[in-house]
């Protein structure tokens, strides 16, 4: 099942089922939270810039526990690459900013 949200930019961006398999199988934890990854990309707490261009949206879940969107935004539309959990709050402060 394709779903598709919107981006800080309003840049459609989709999770396809290959990517969605790959997420849970990598990592399991993130089994059941299709729709917090979504709303991640959607309305984030912040945007950072990976290292190849993809762009990382991460929102706070539990205090001091942030779900990480990775994604790739073209001009058009973009996709979903992985999406994880993380408690290392230096390593994302590390990153340049891109939104807000």
């Amino acid at each position: 099942m394709l779903s598709t949200t919107d981006s800080v930019n309003g840049t459609p961006i989709r999770l396809t089922d290959e990517r969605w398999s790959h997420i849970v199988e990598e990592h399991n934890e993130i089994a059941g939270l299709r729709y917090e990854i979504l709303e991640t990309i959607t309305a984030p707490e912040r945007v950072l810039e990976g290292t190849g261009g993809e762009h990382l949206a991460v929102r706070e879940y539990e205090p001091g526990k942030w779900l990480v969107a990775v994604y790739r935004e073209f001009e058009d539309d973009g996709f979903i690459i992985t999406a994880f959990w993380t408690r290392r709050r230096a390593s994302l402060d590390r990153r340049v900013q891109l939104w807000p």
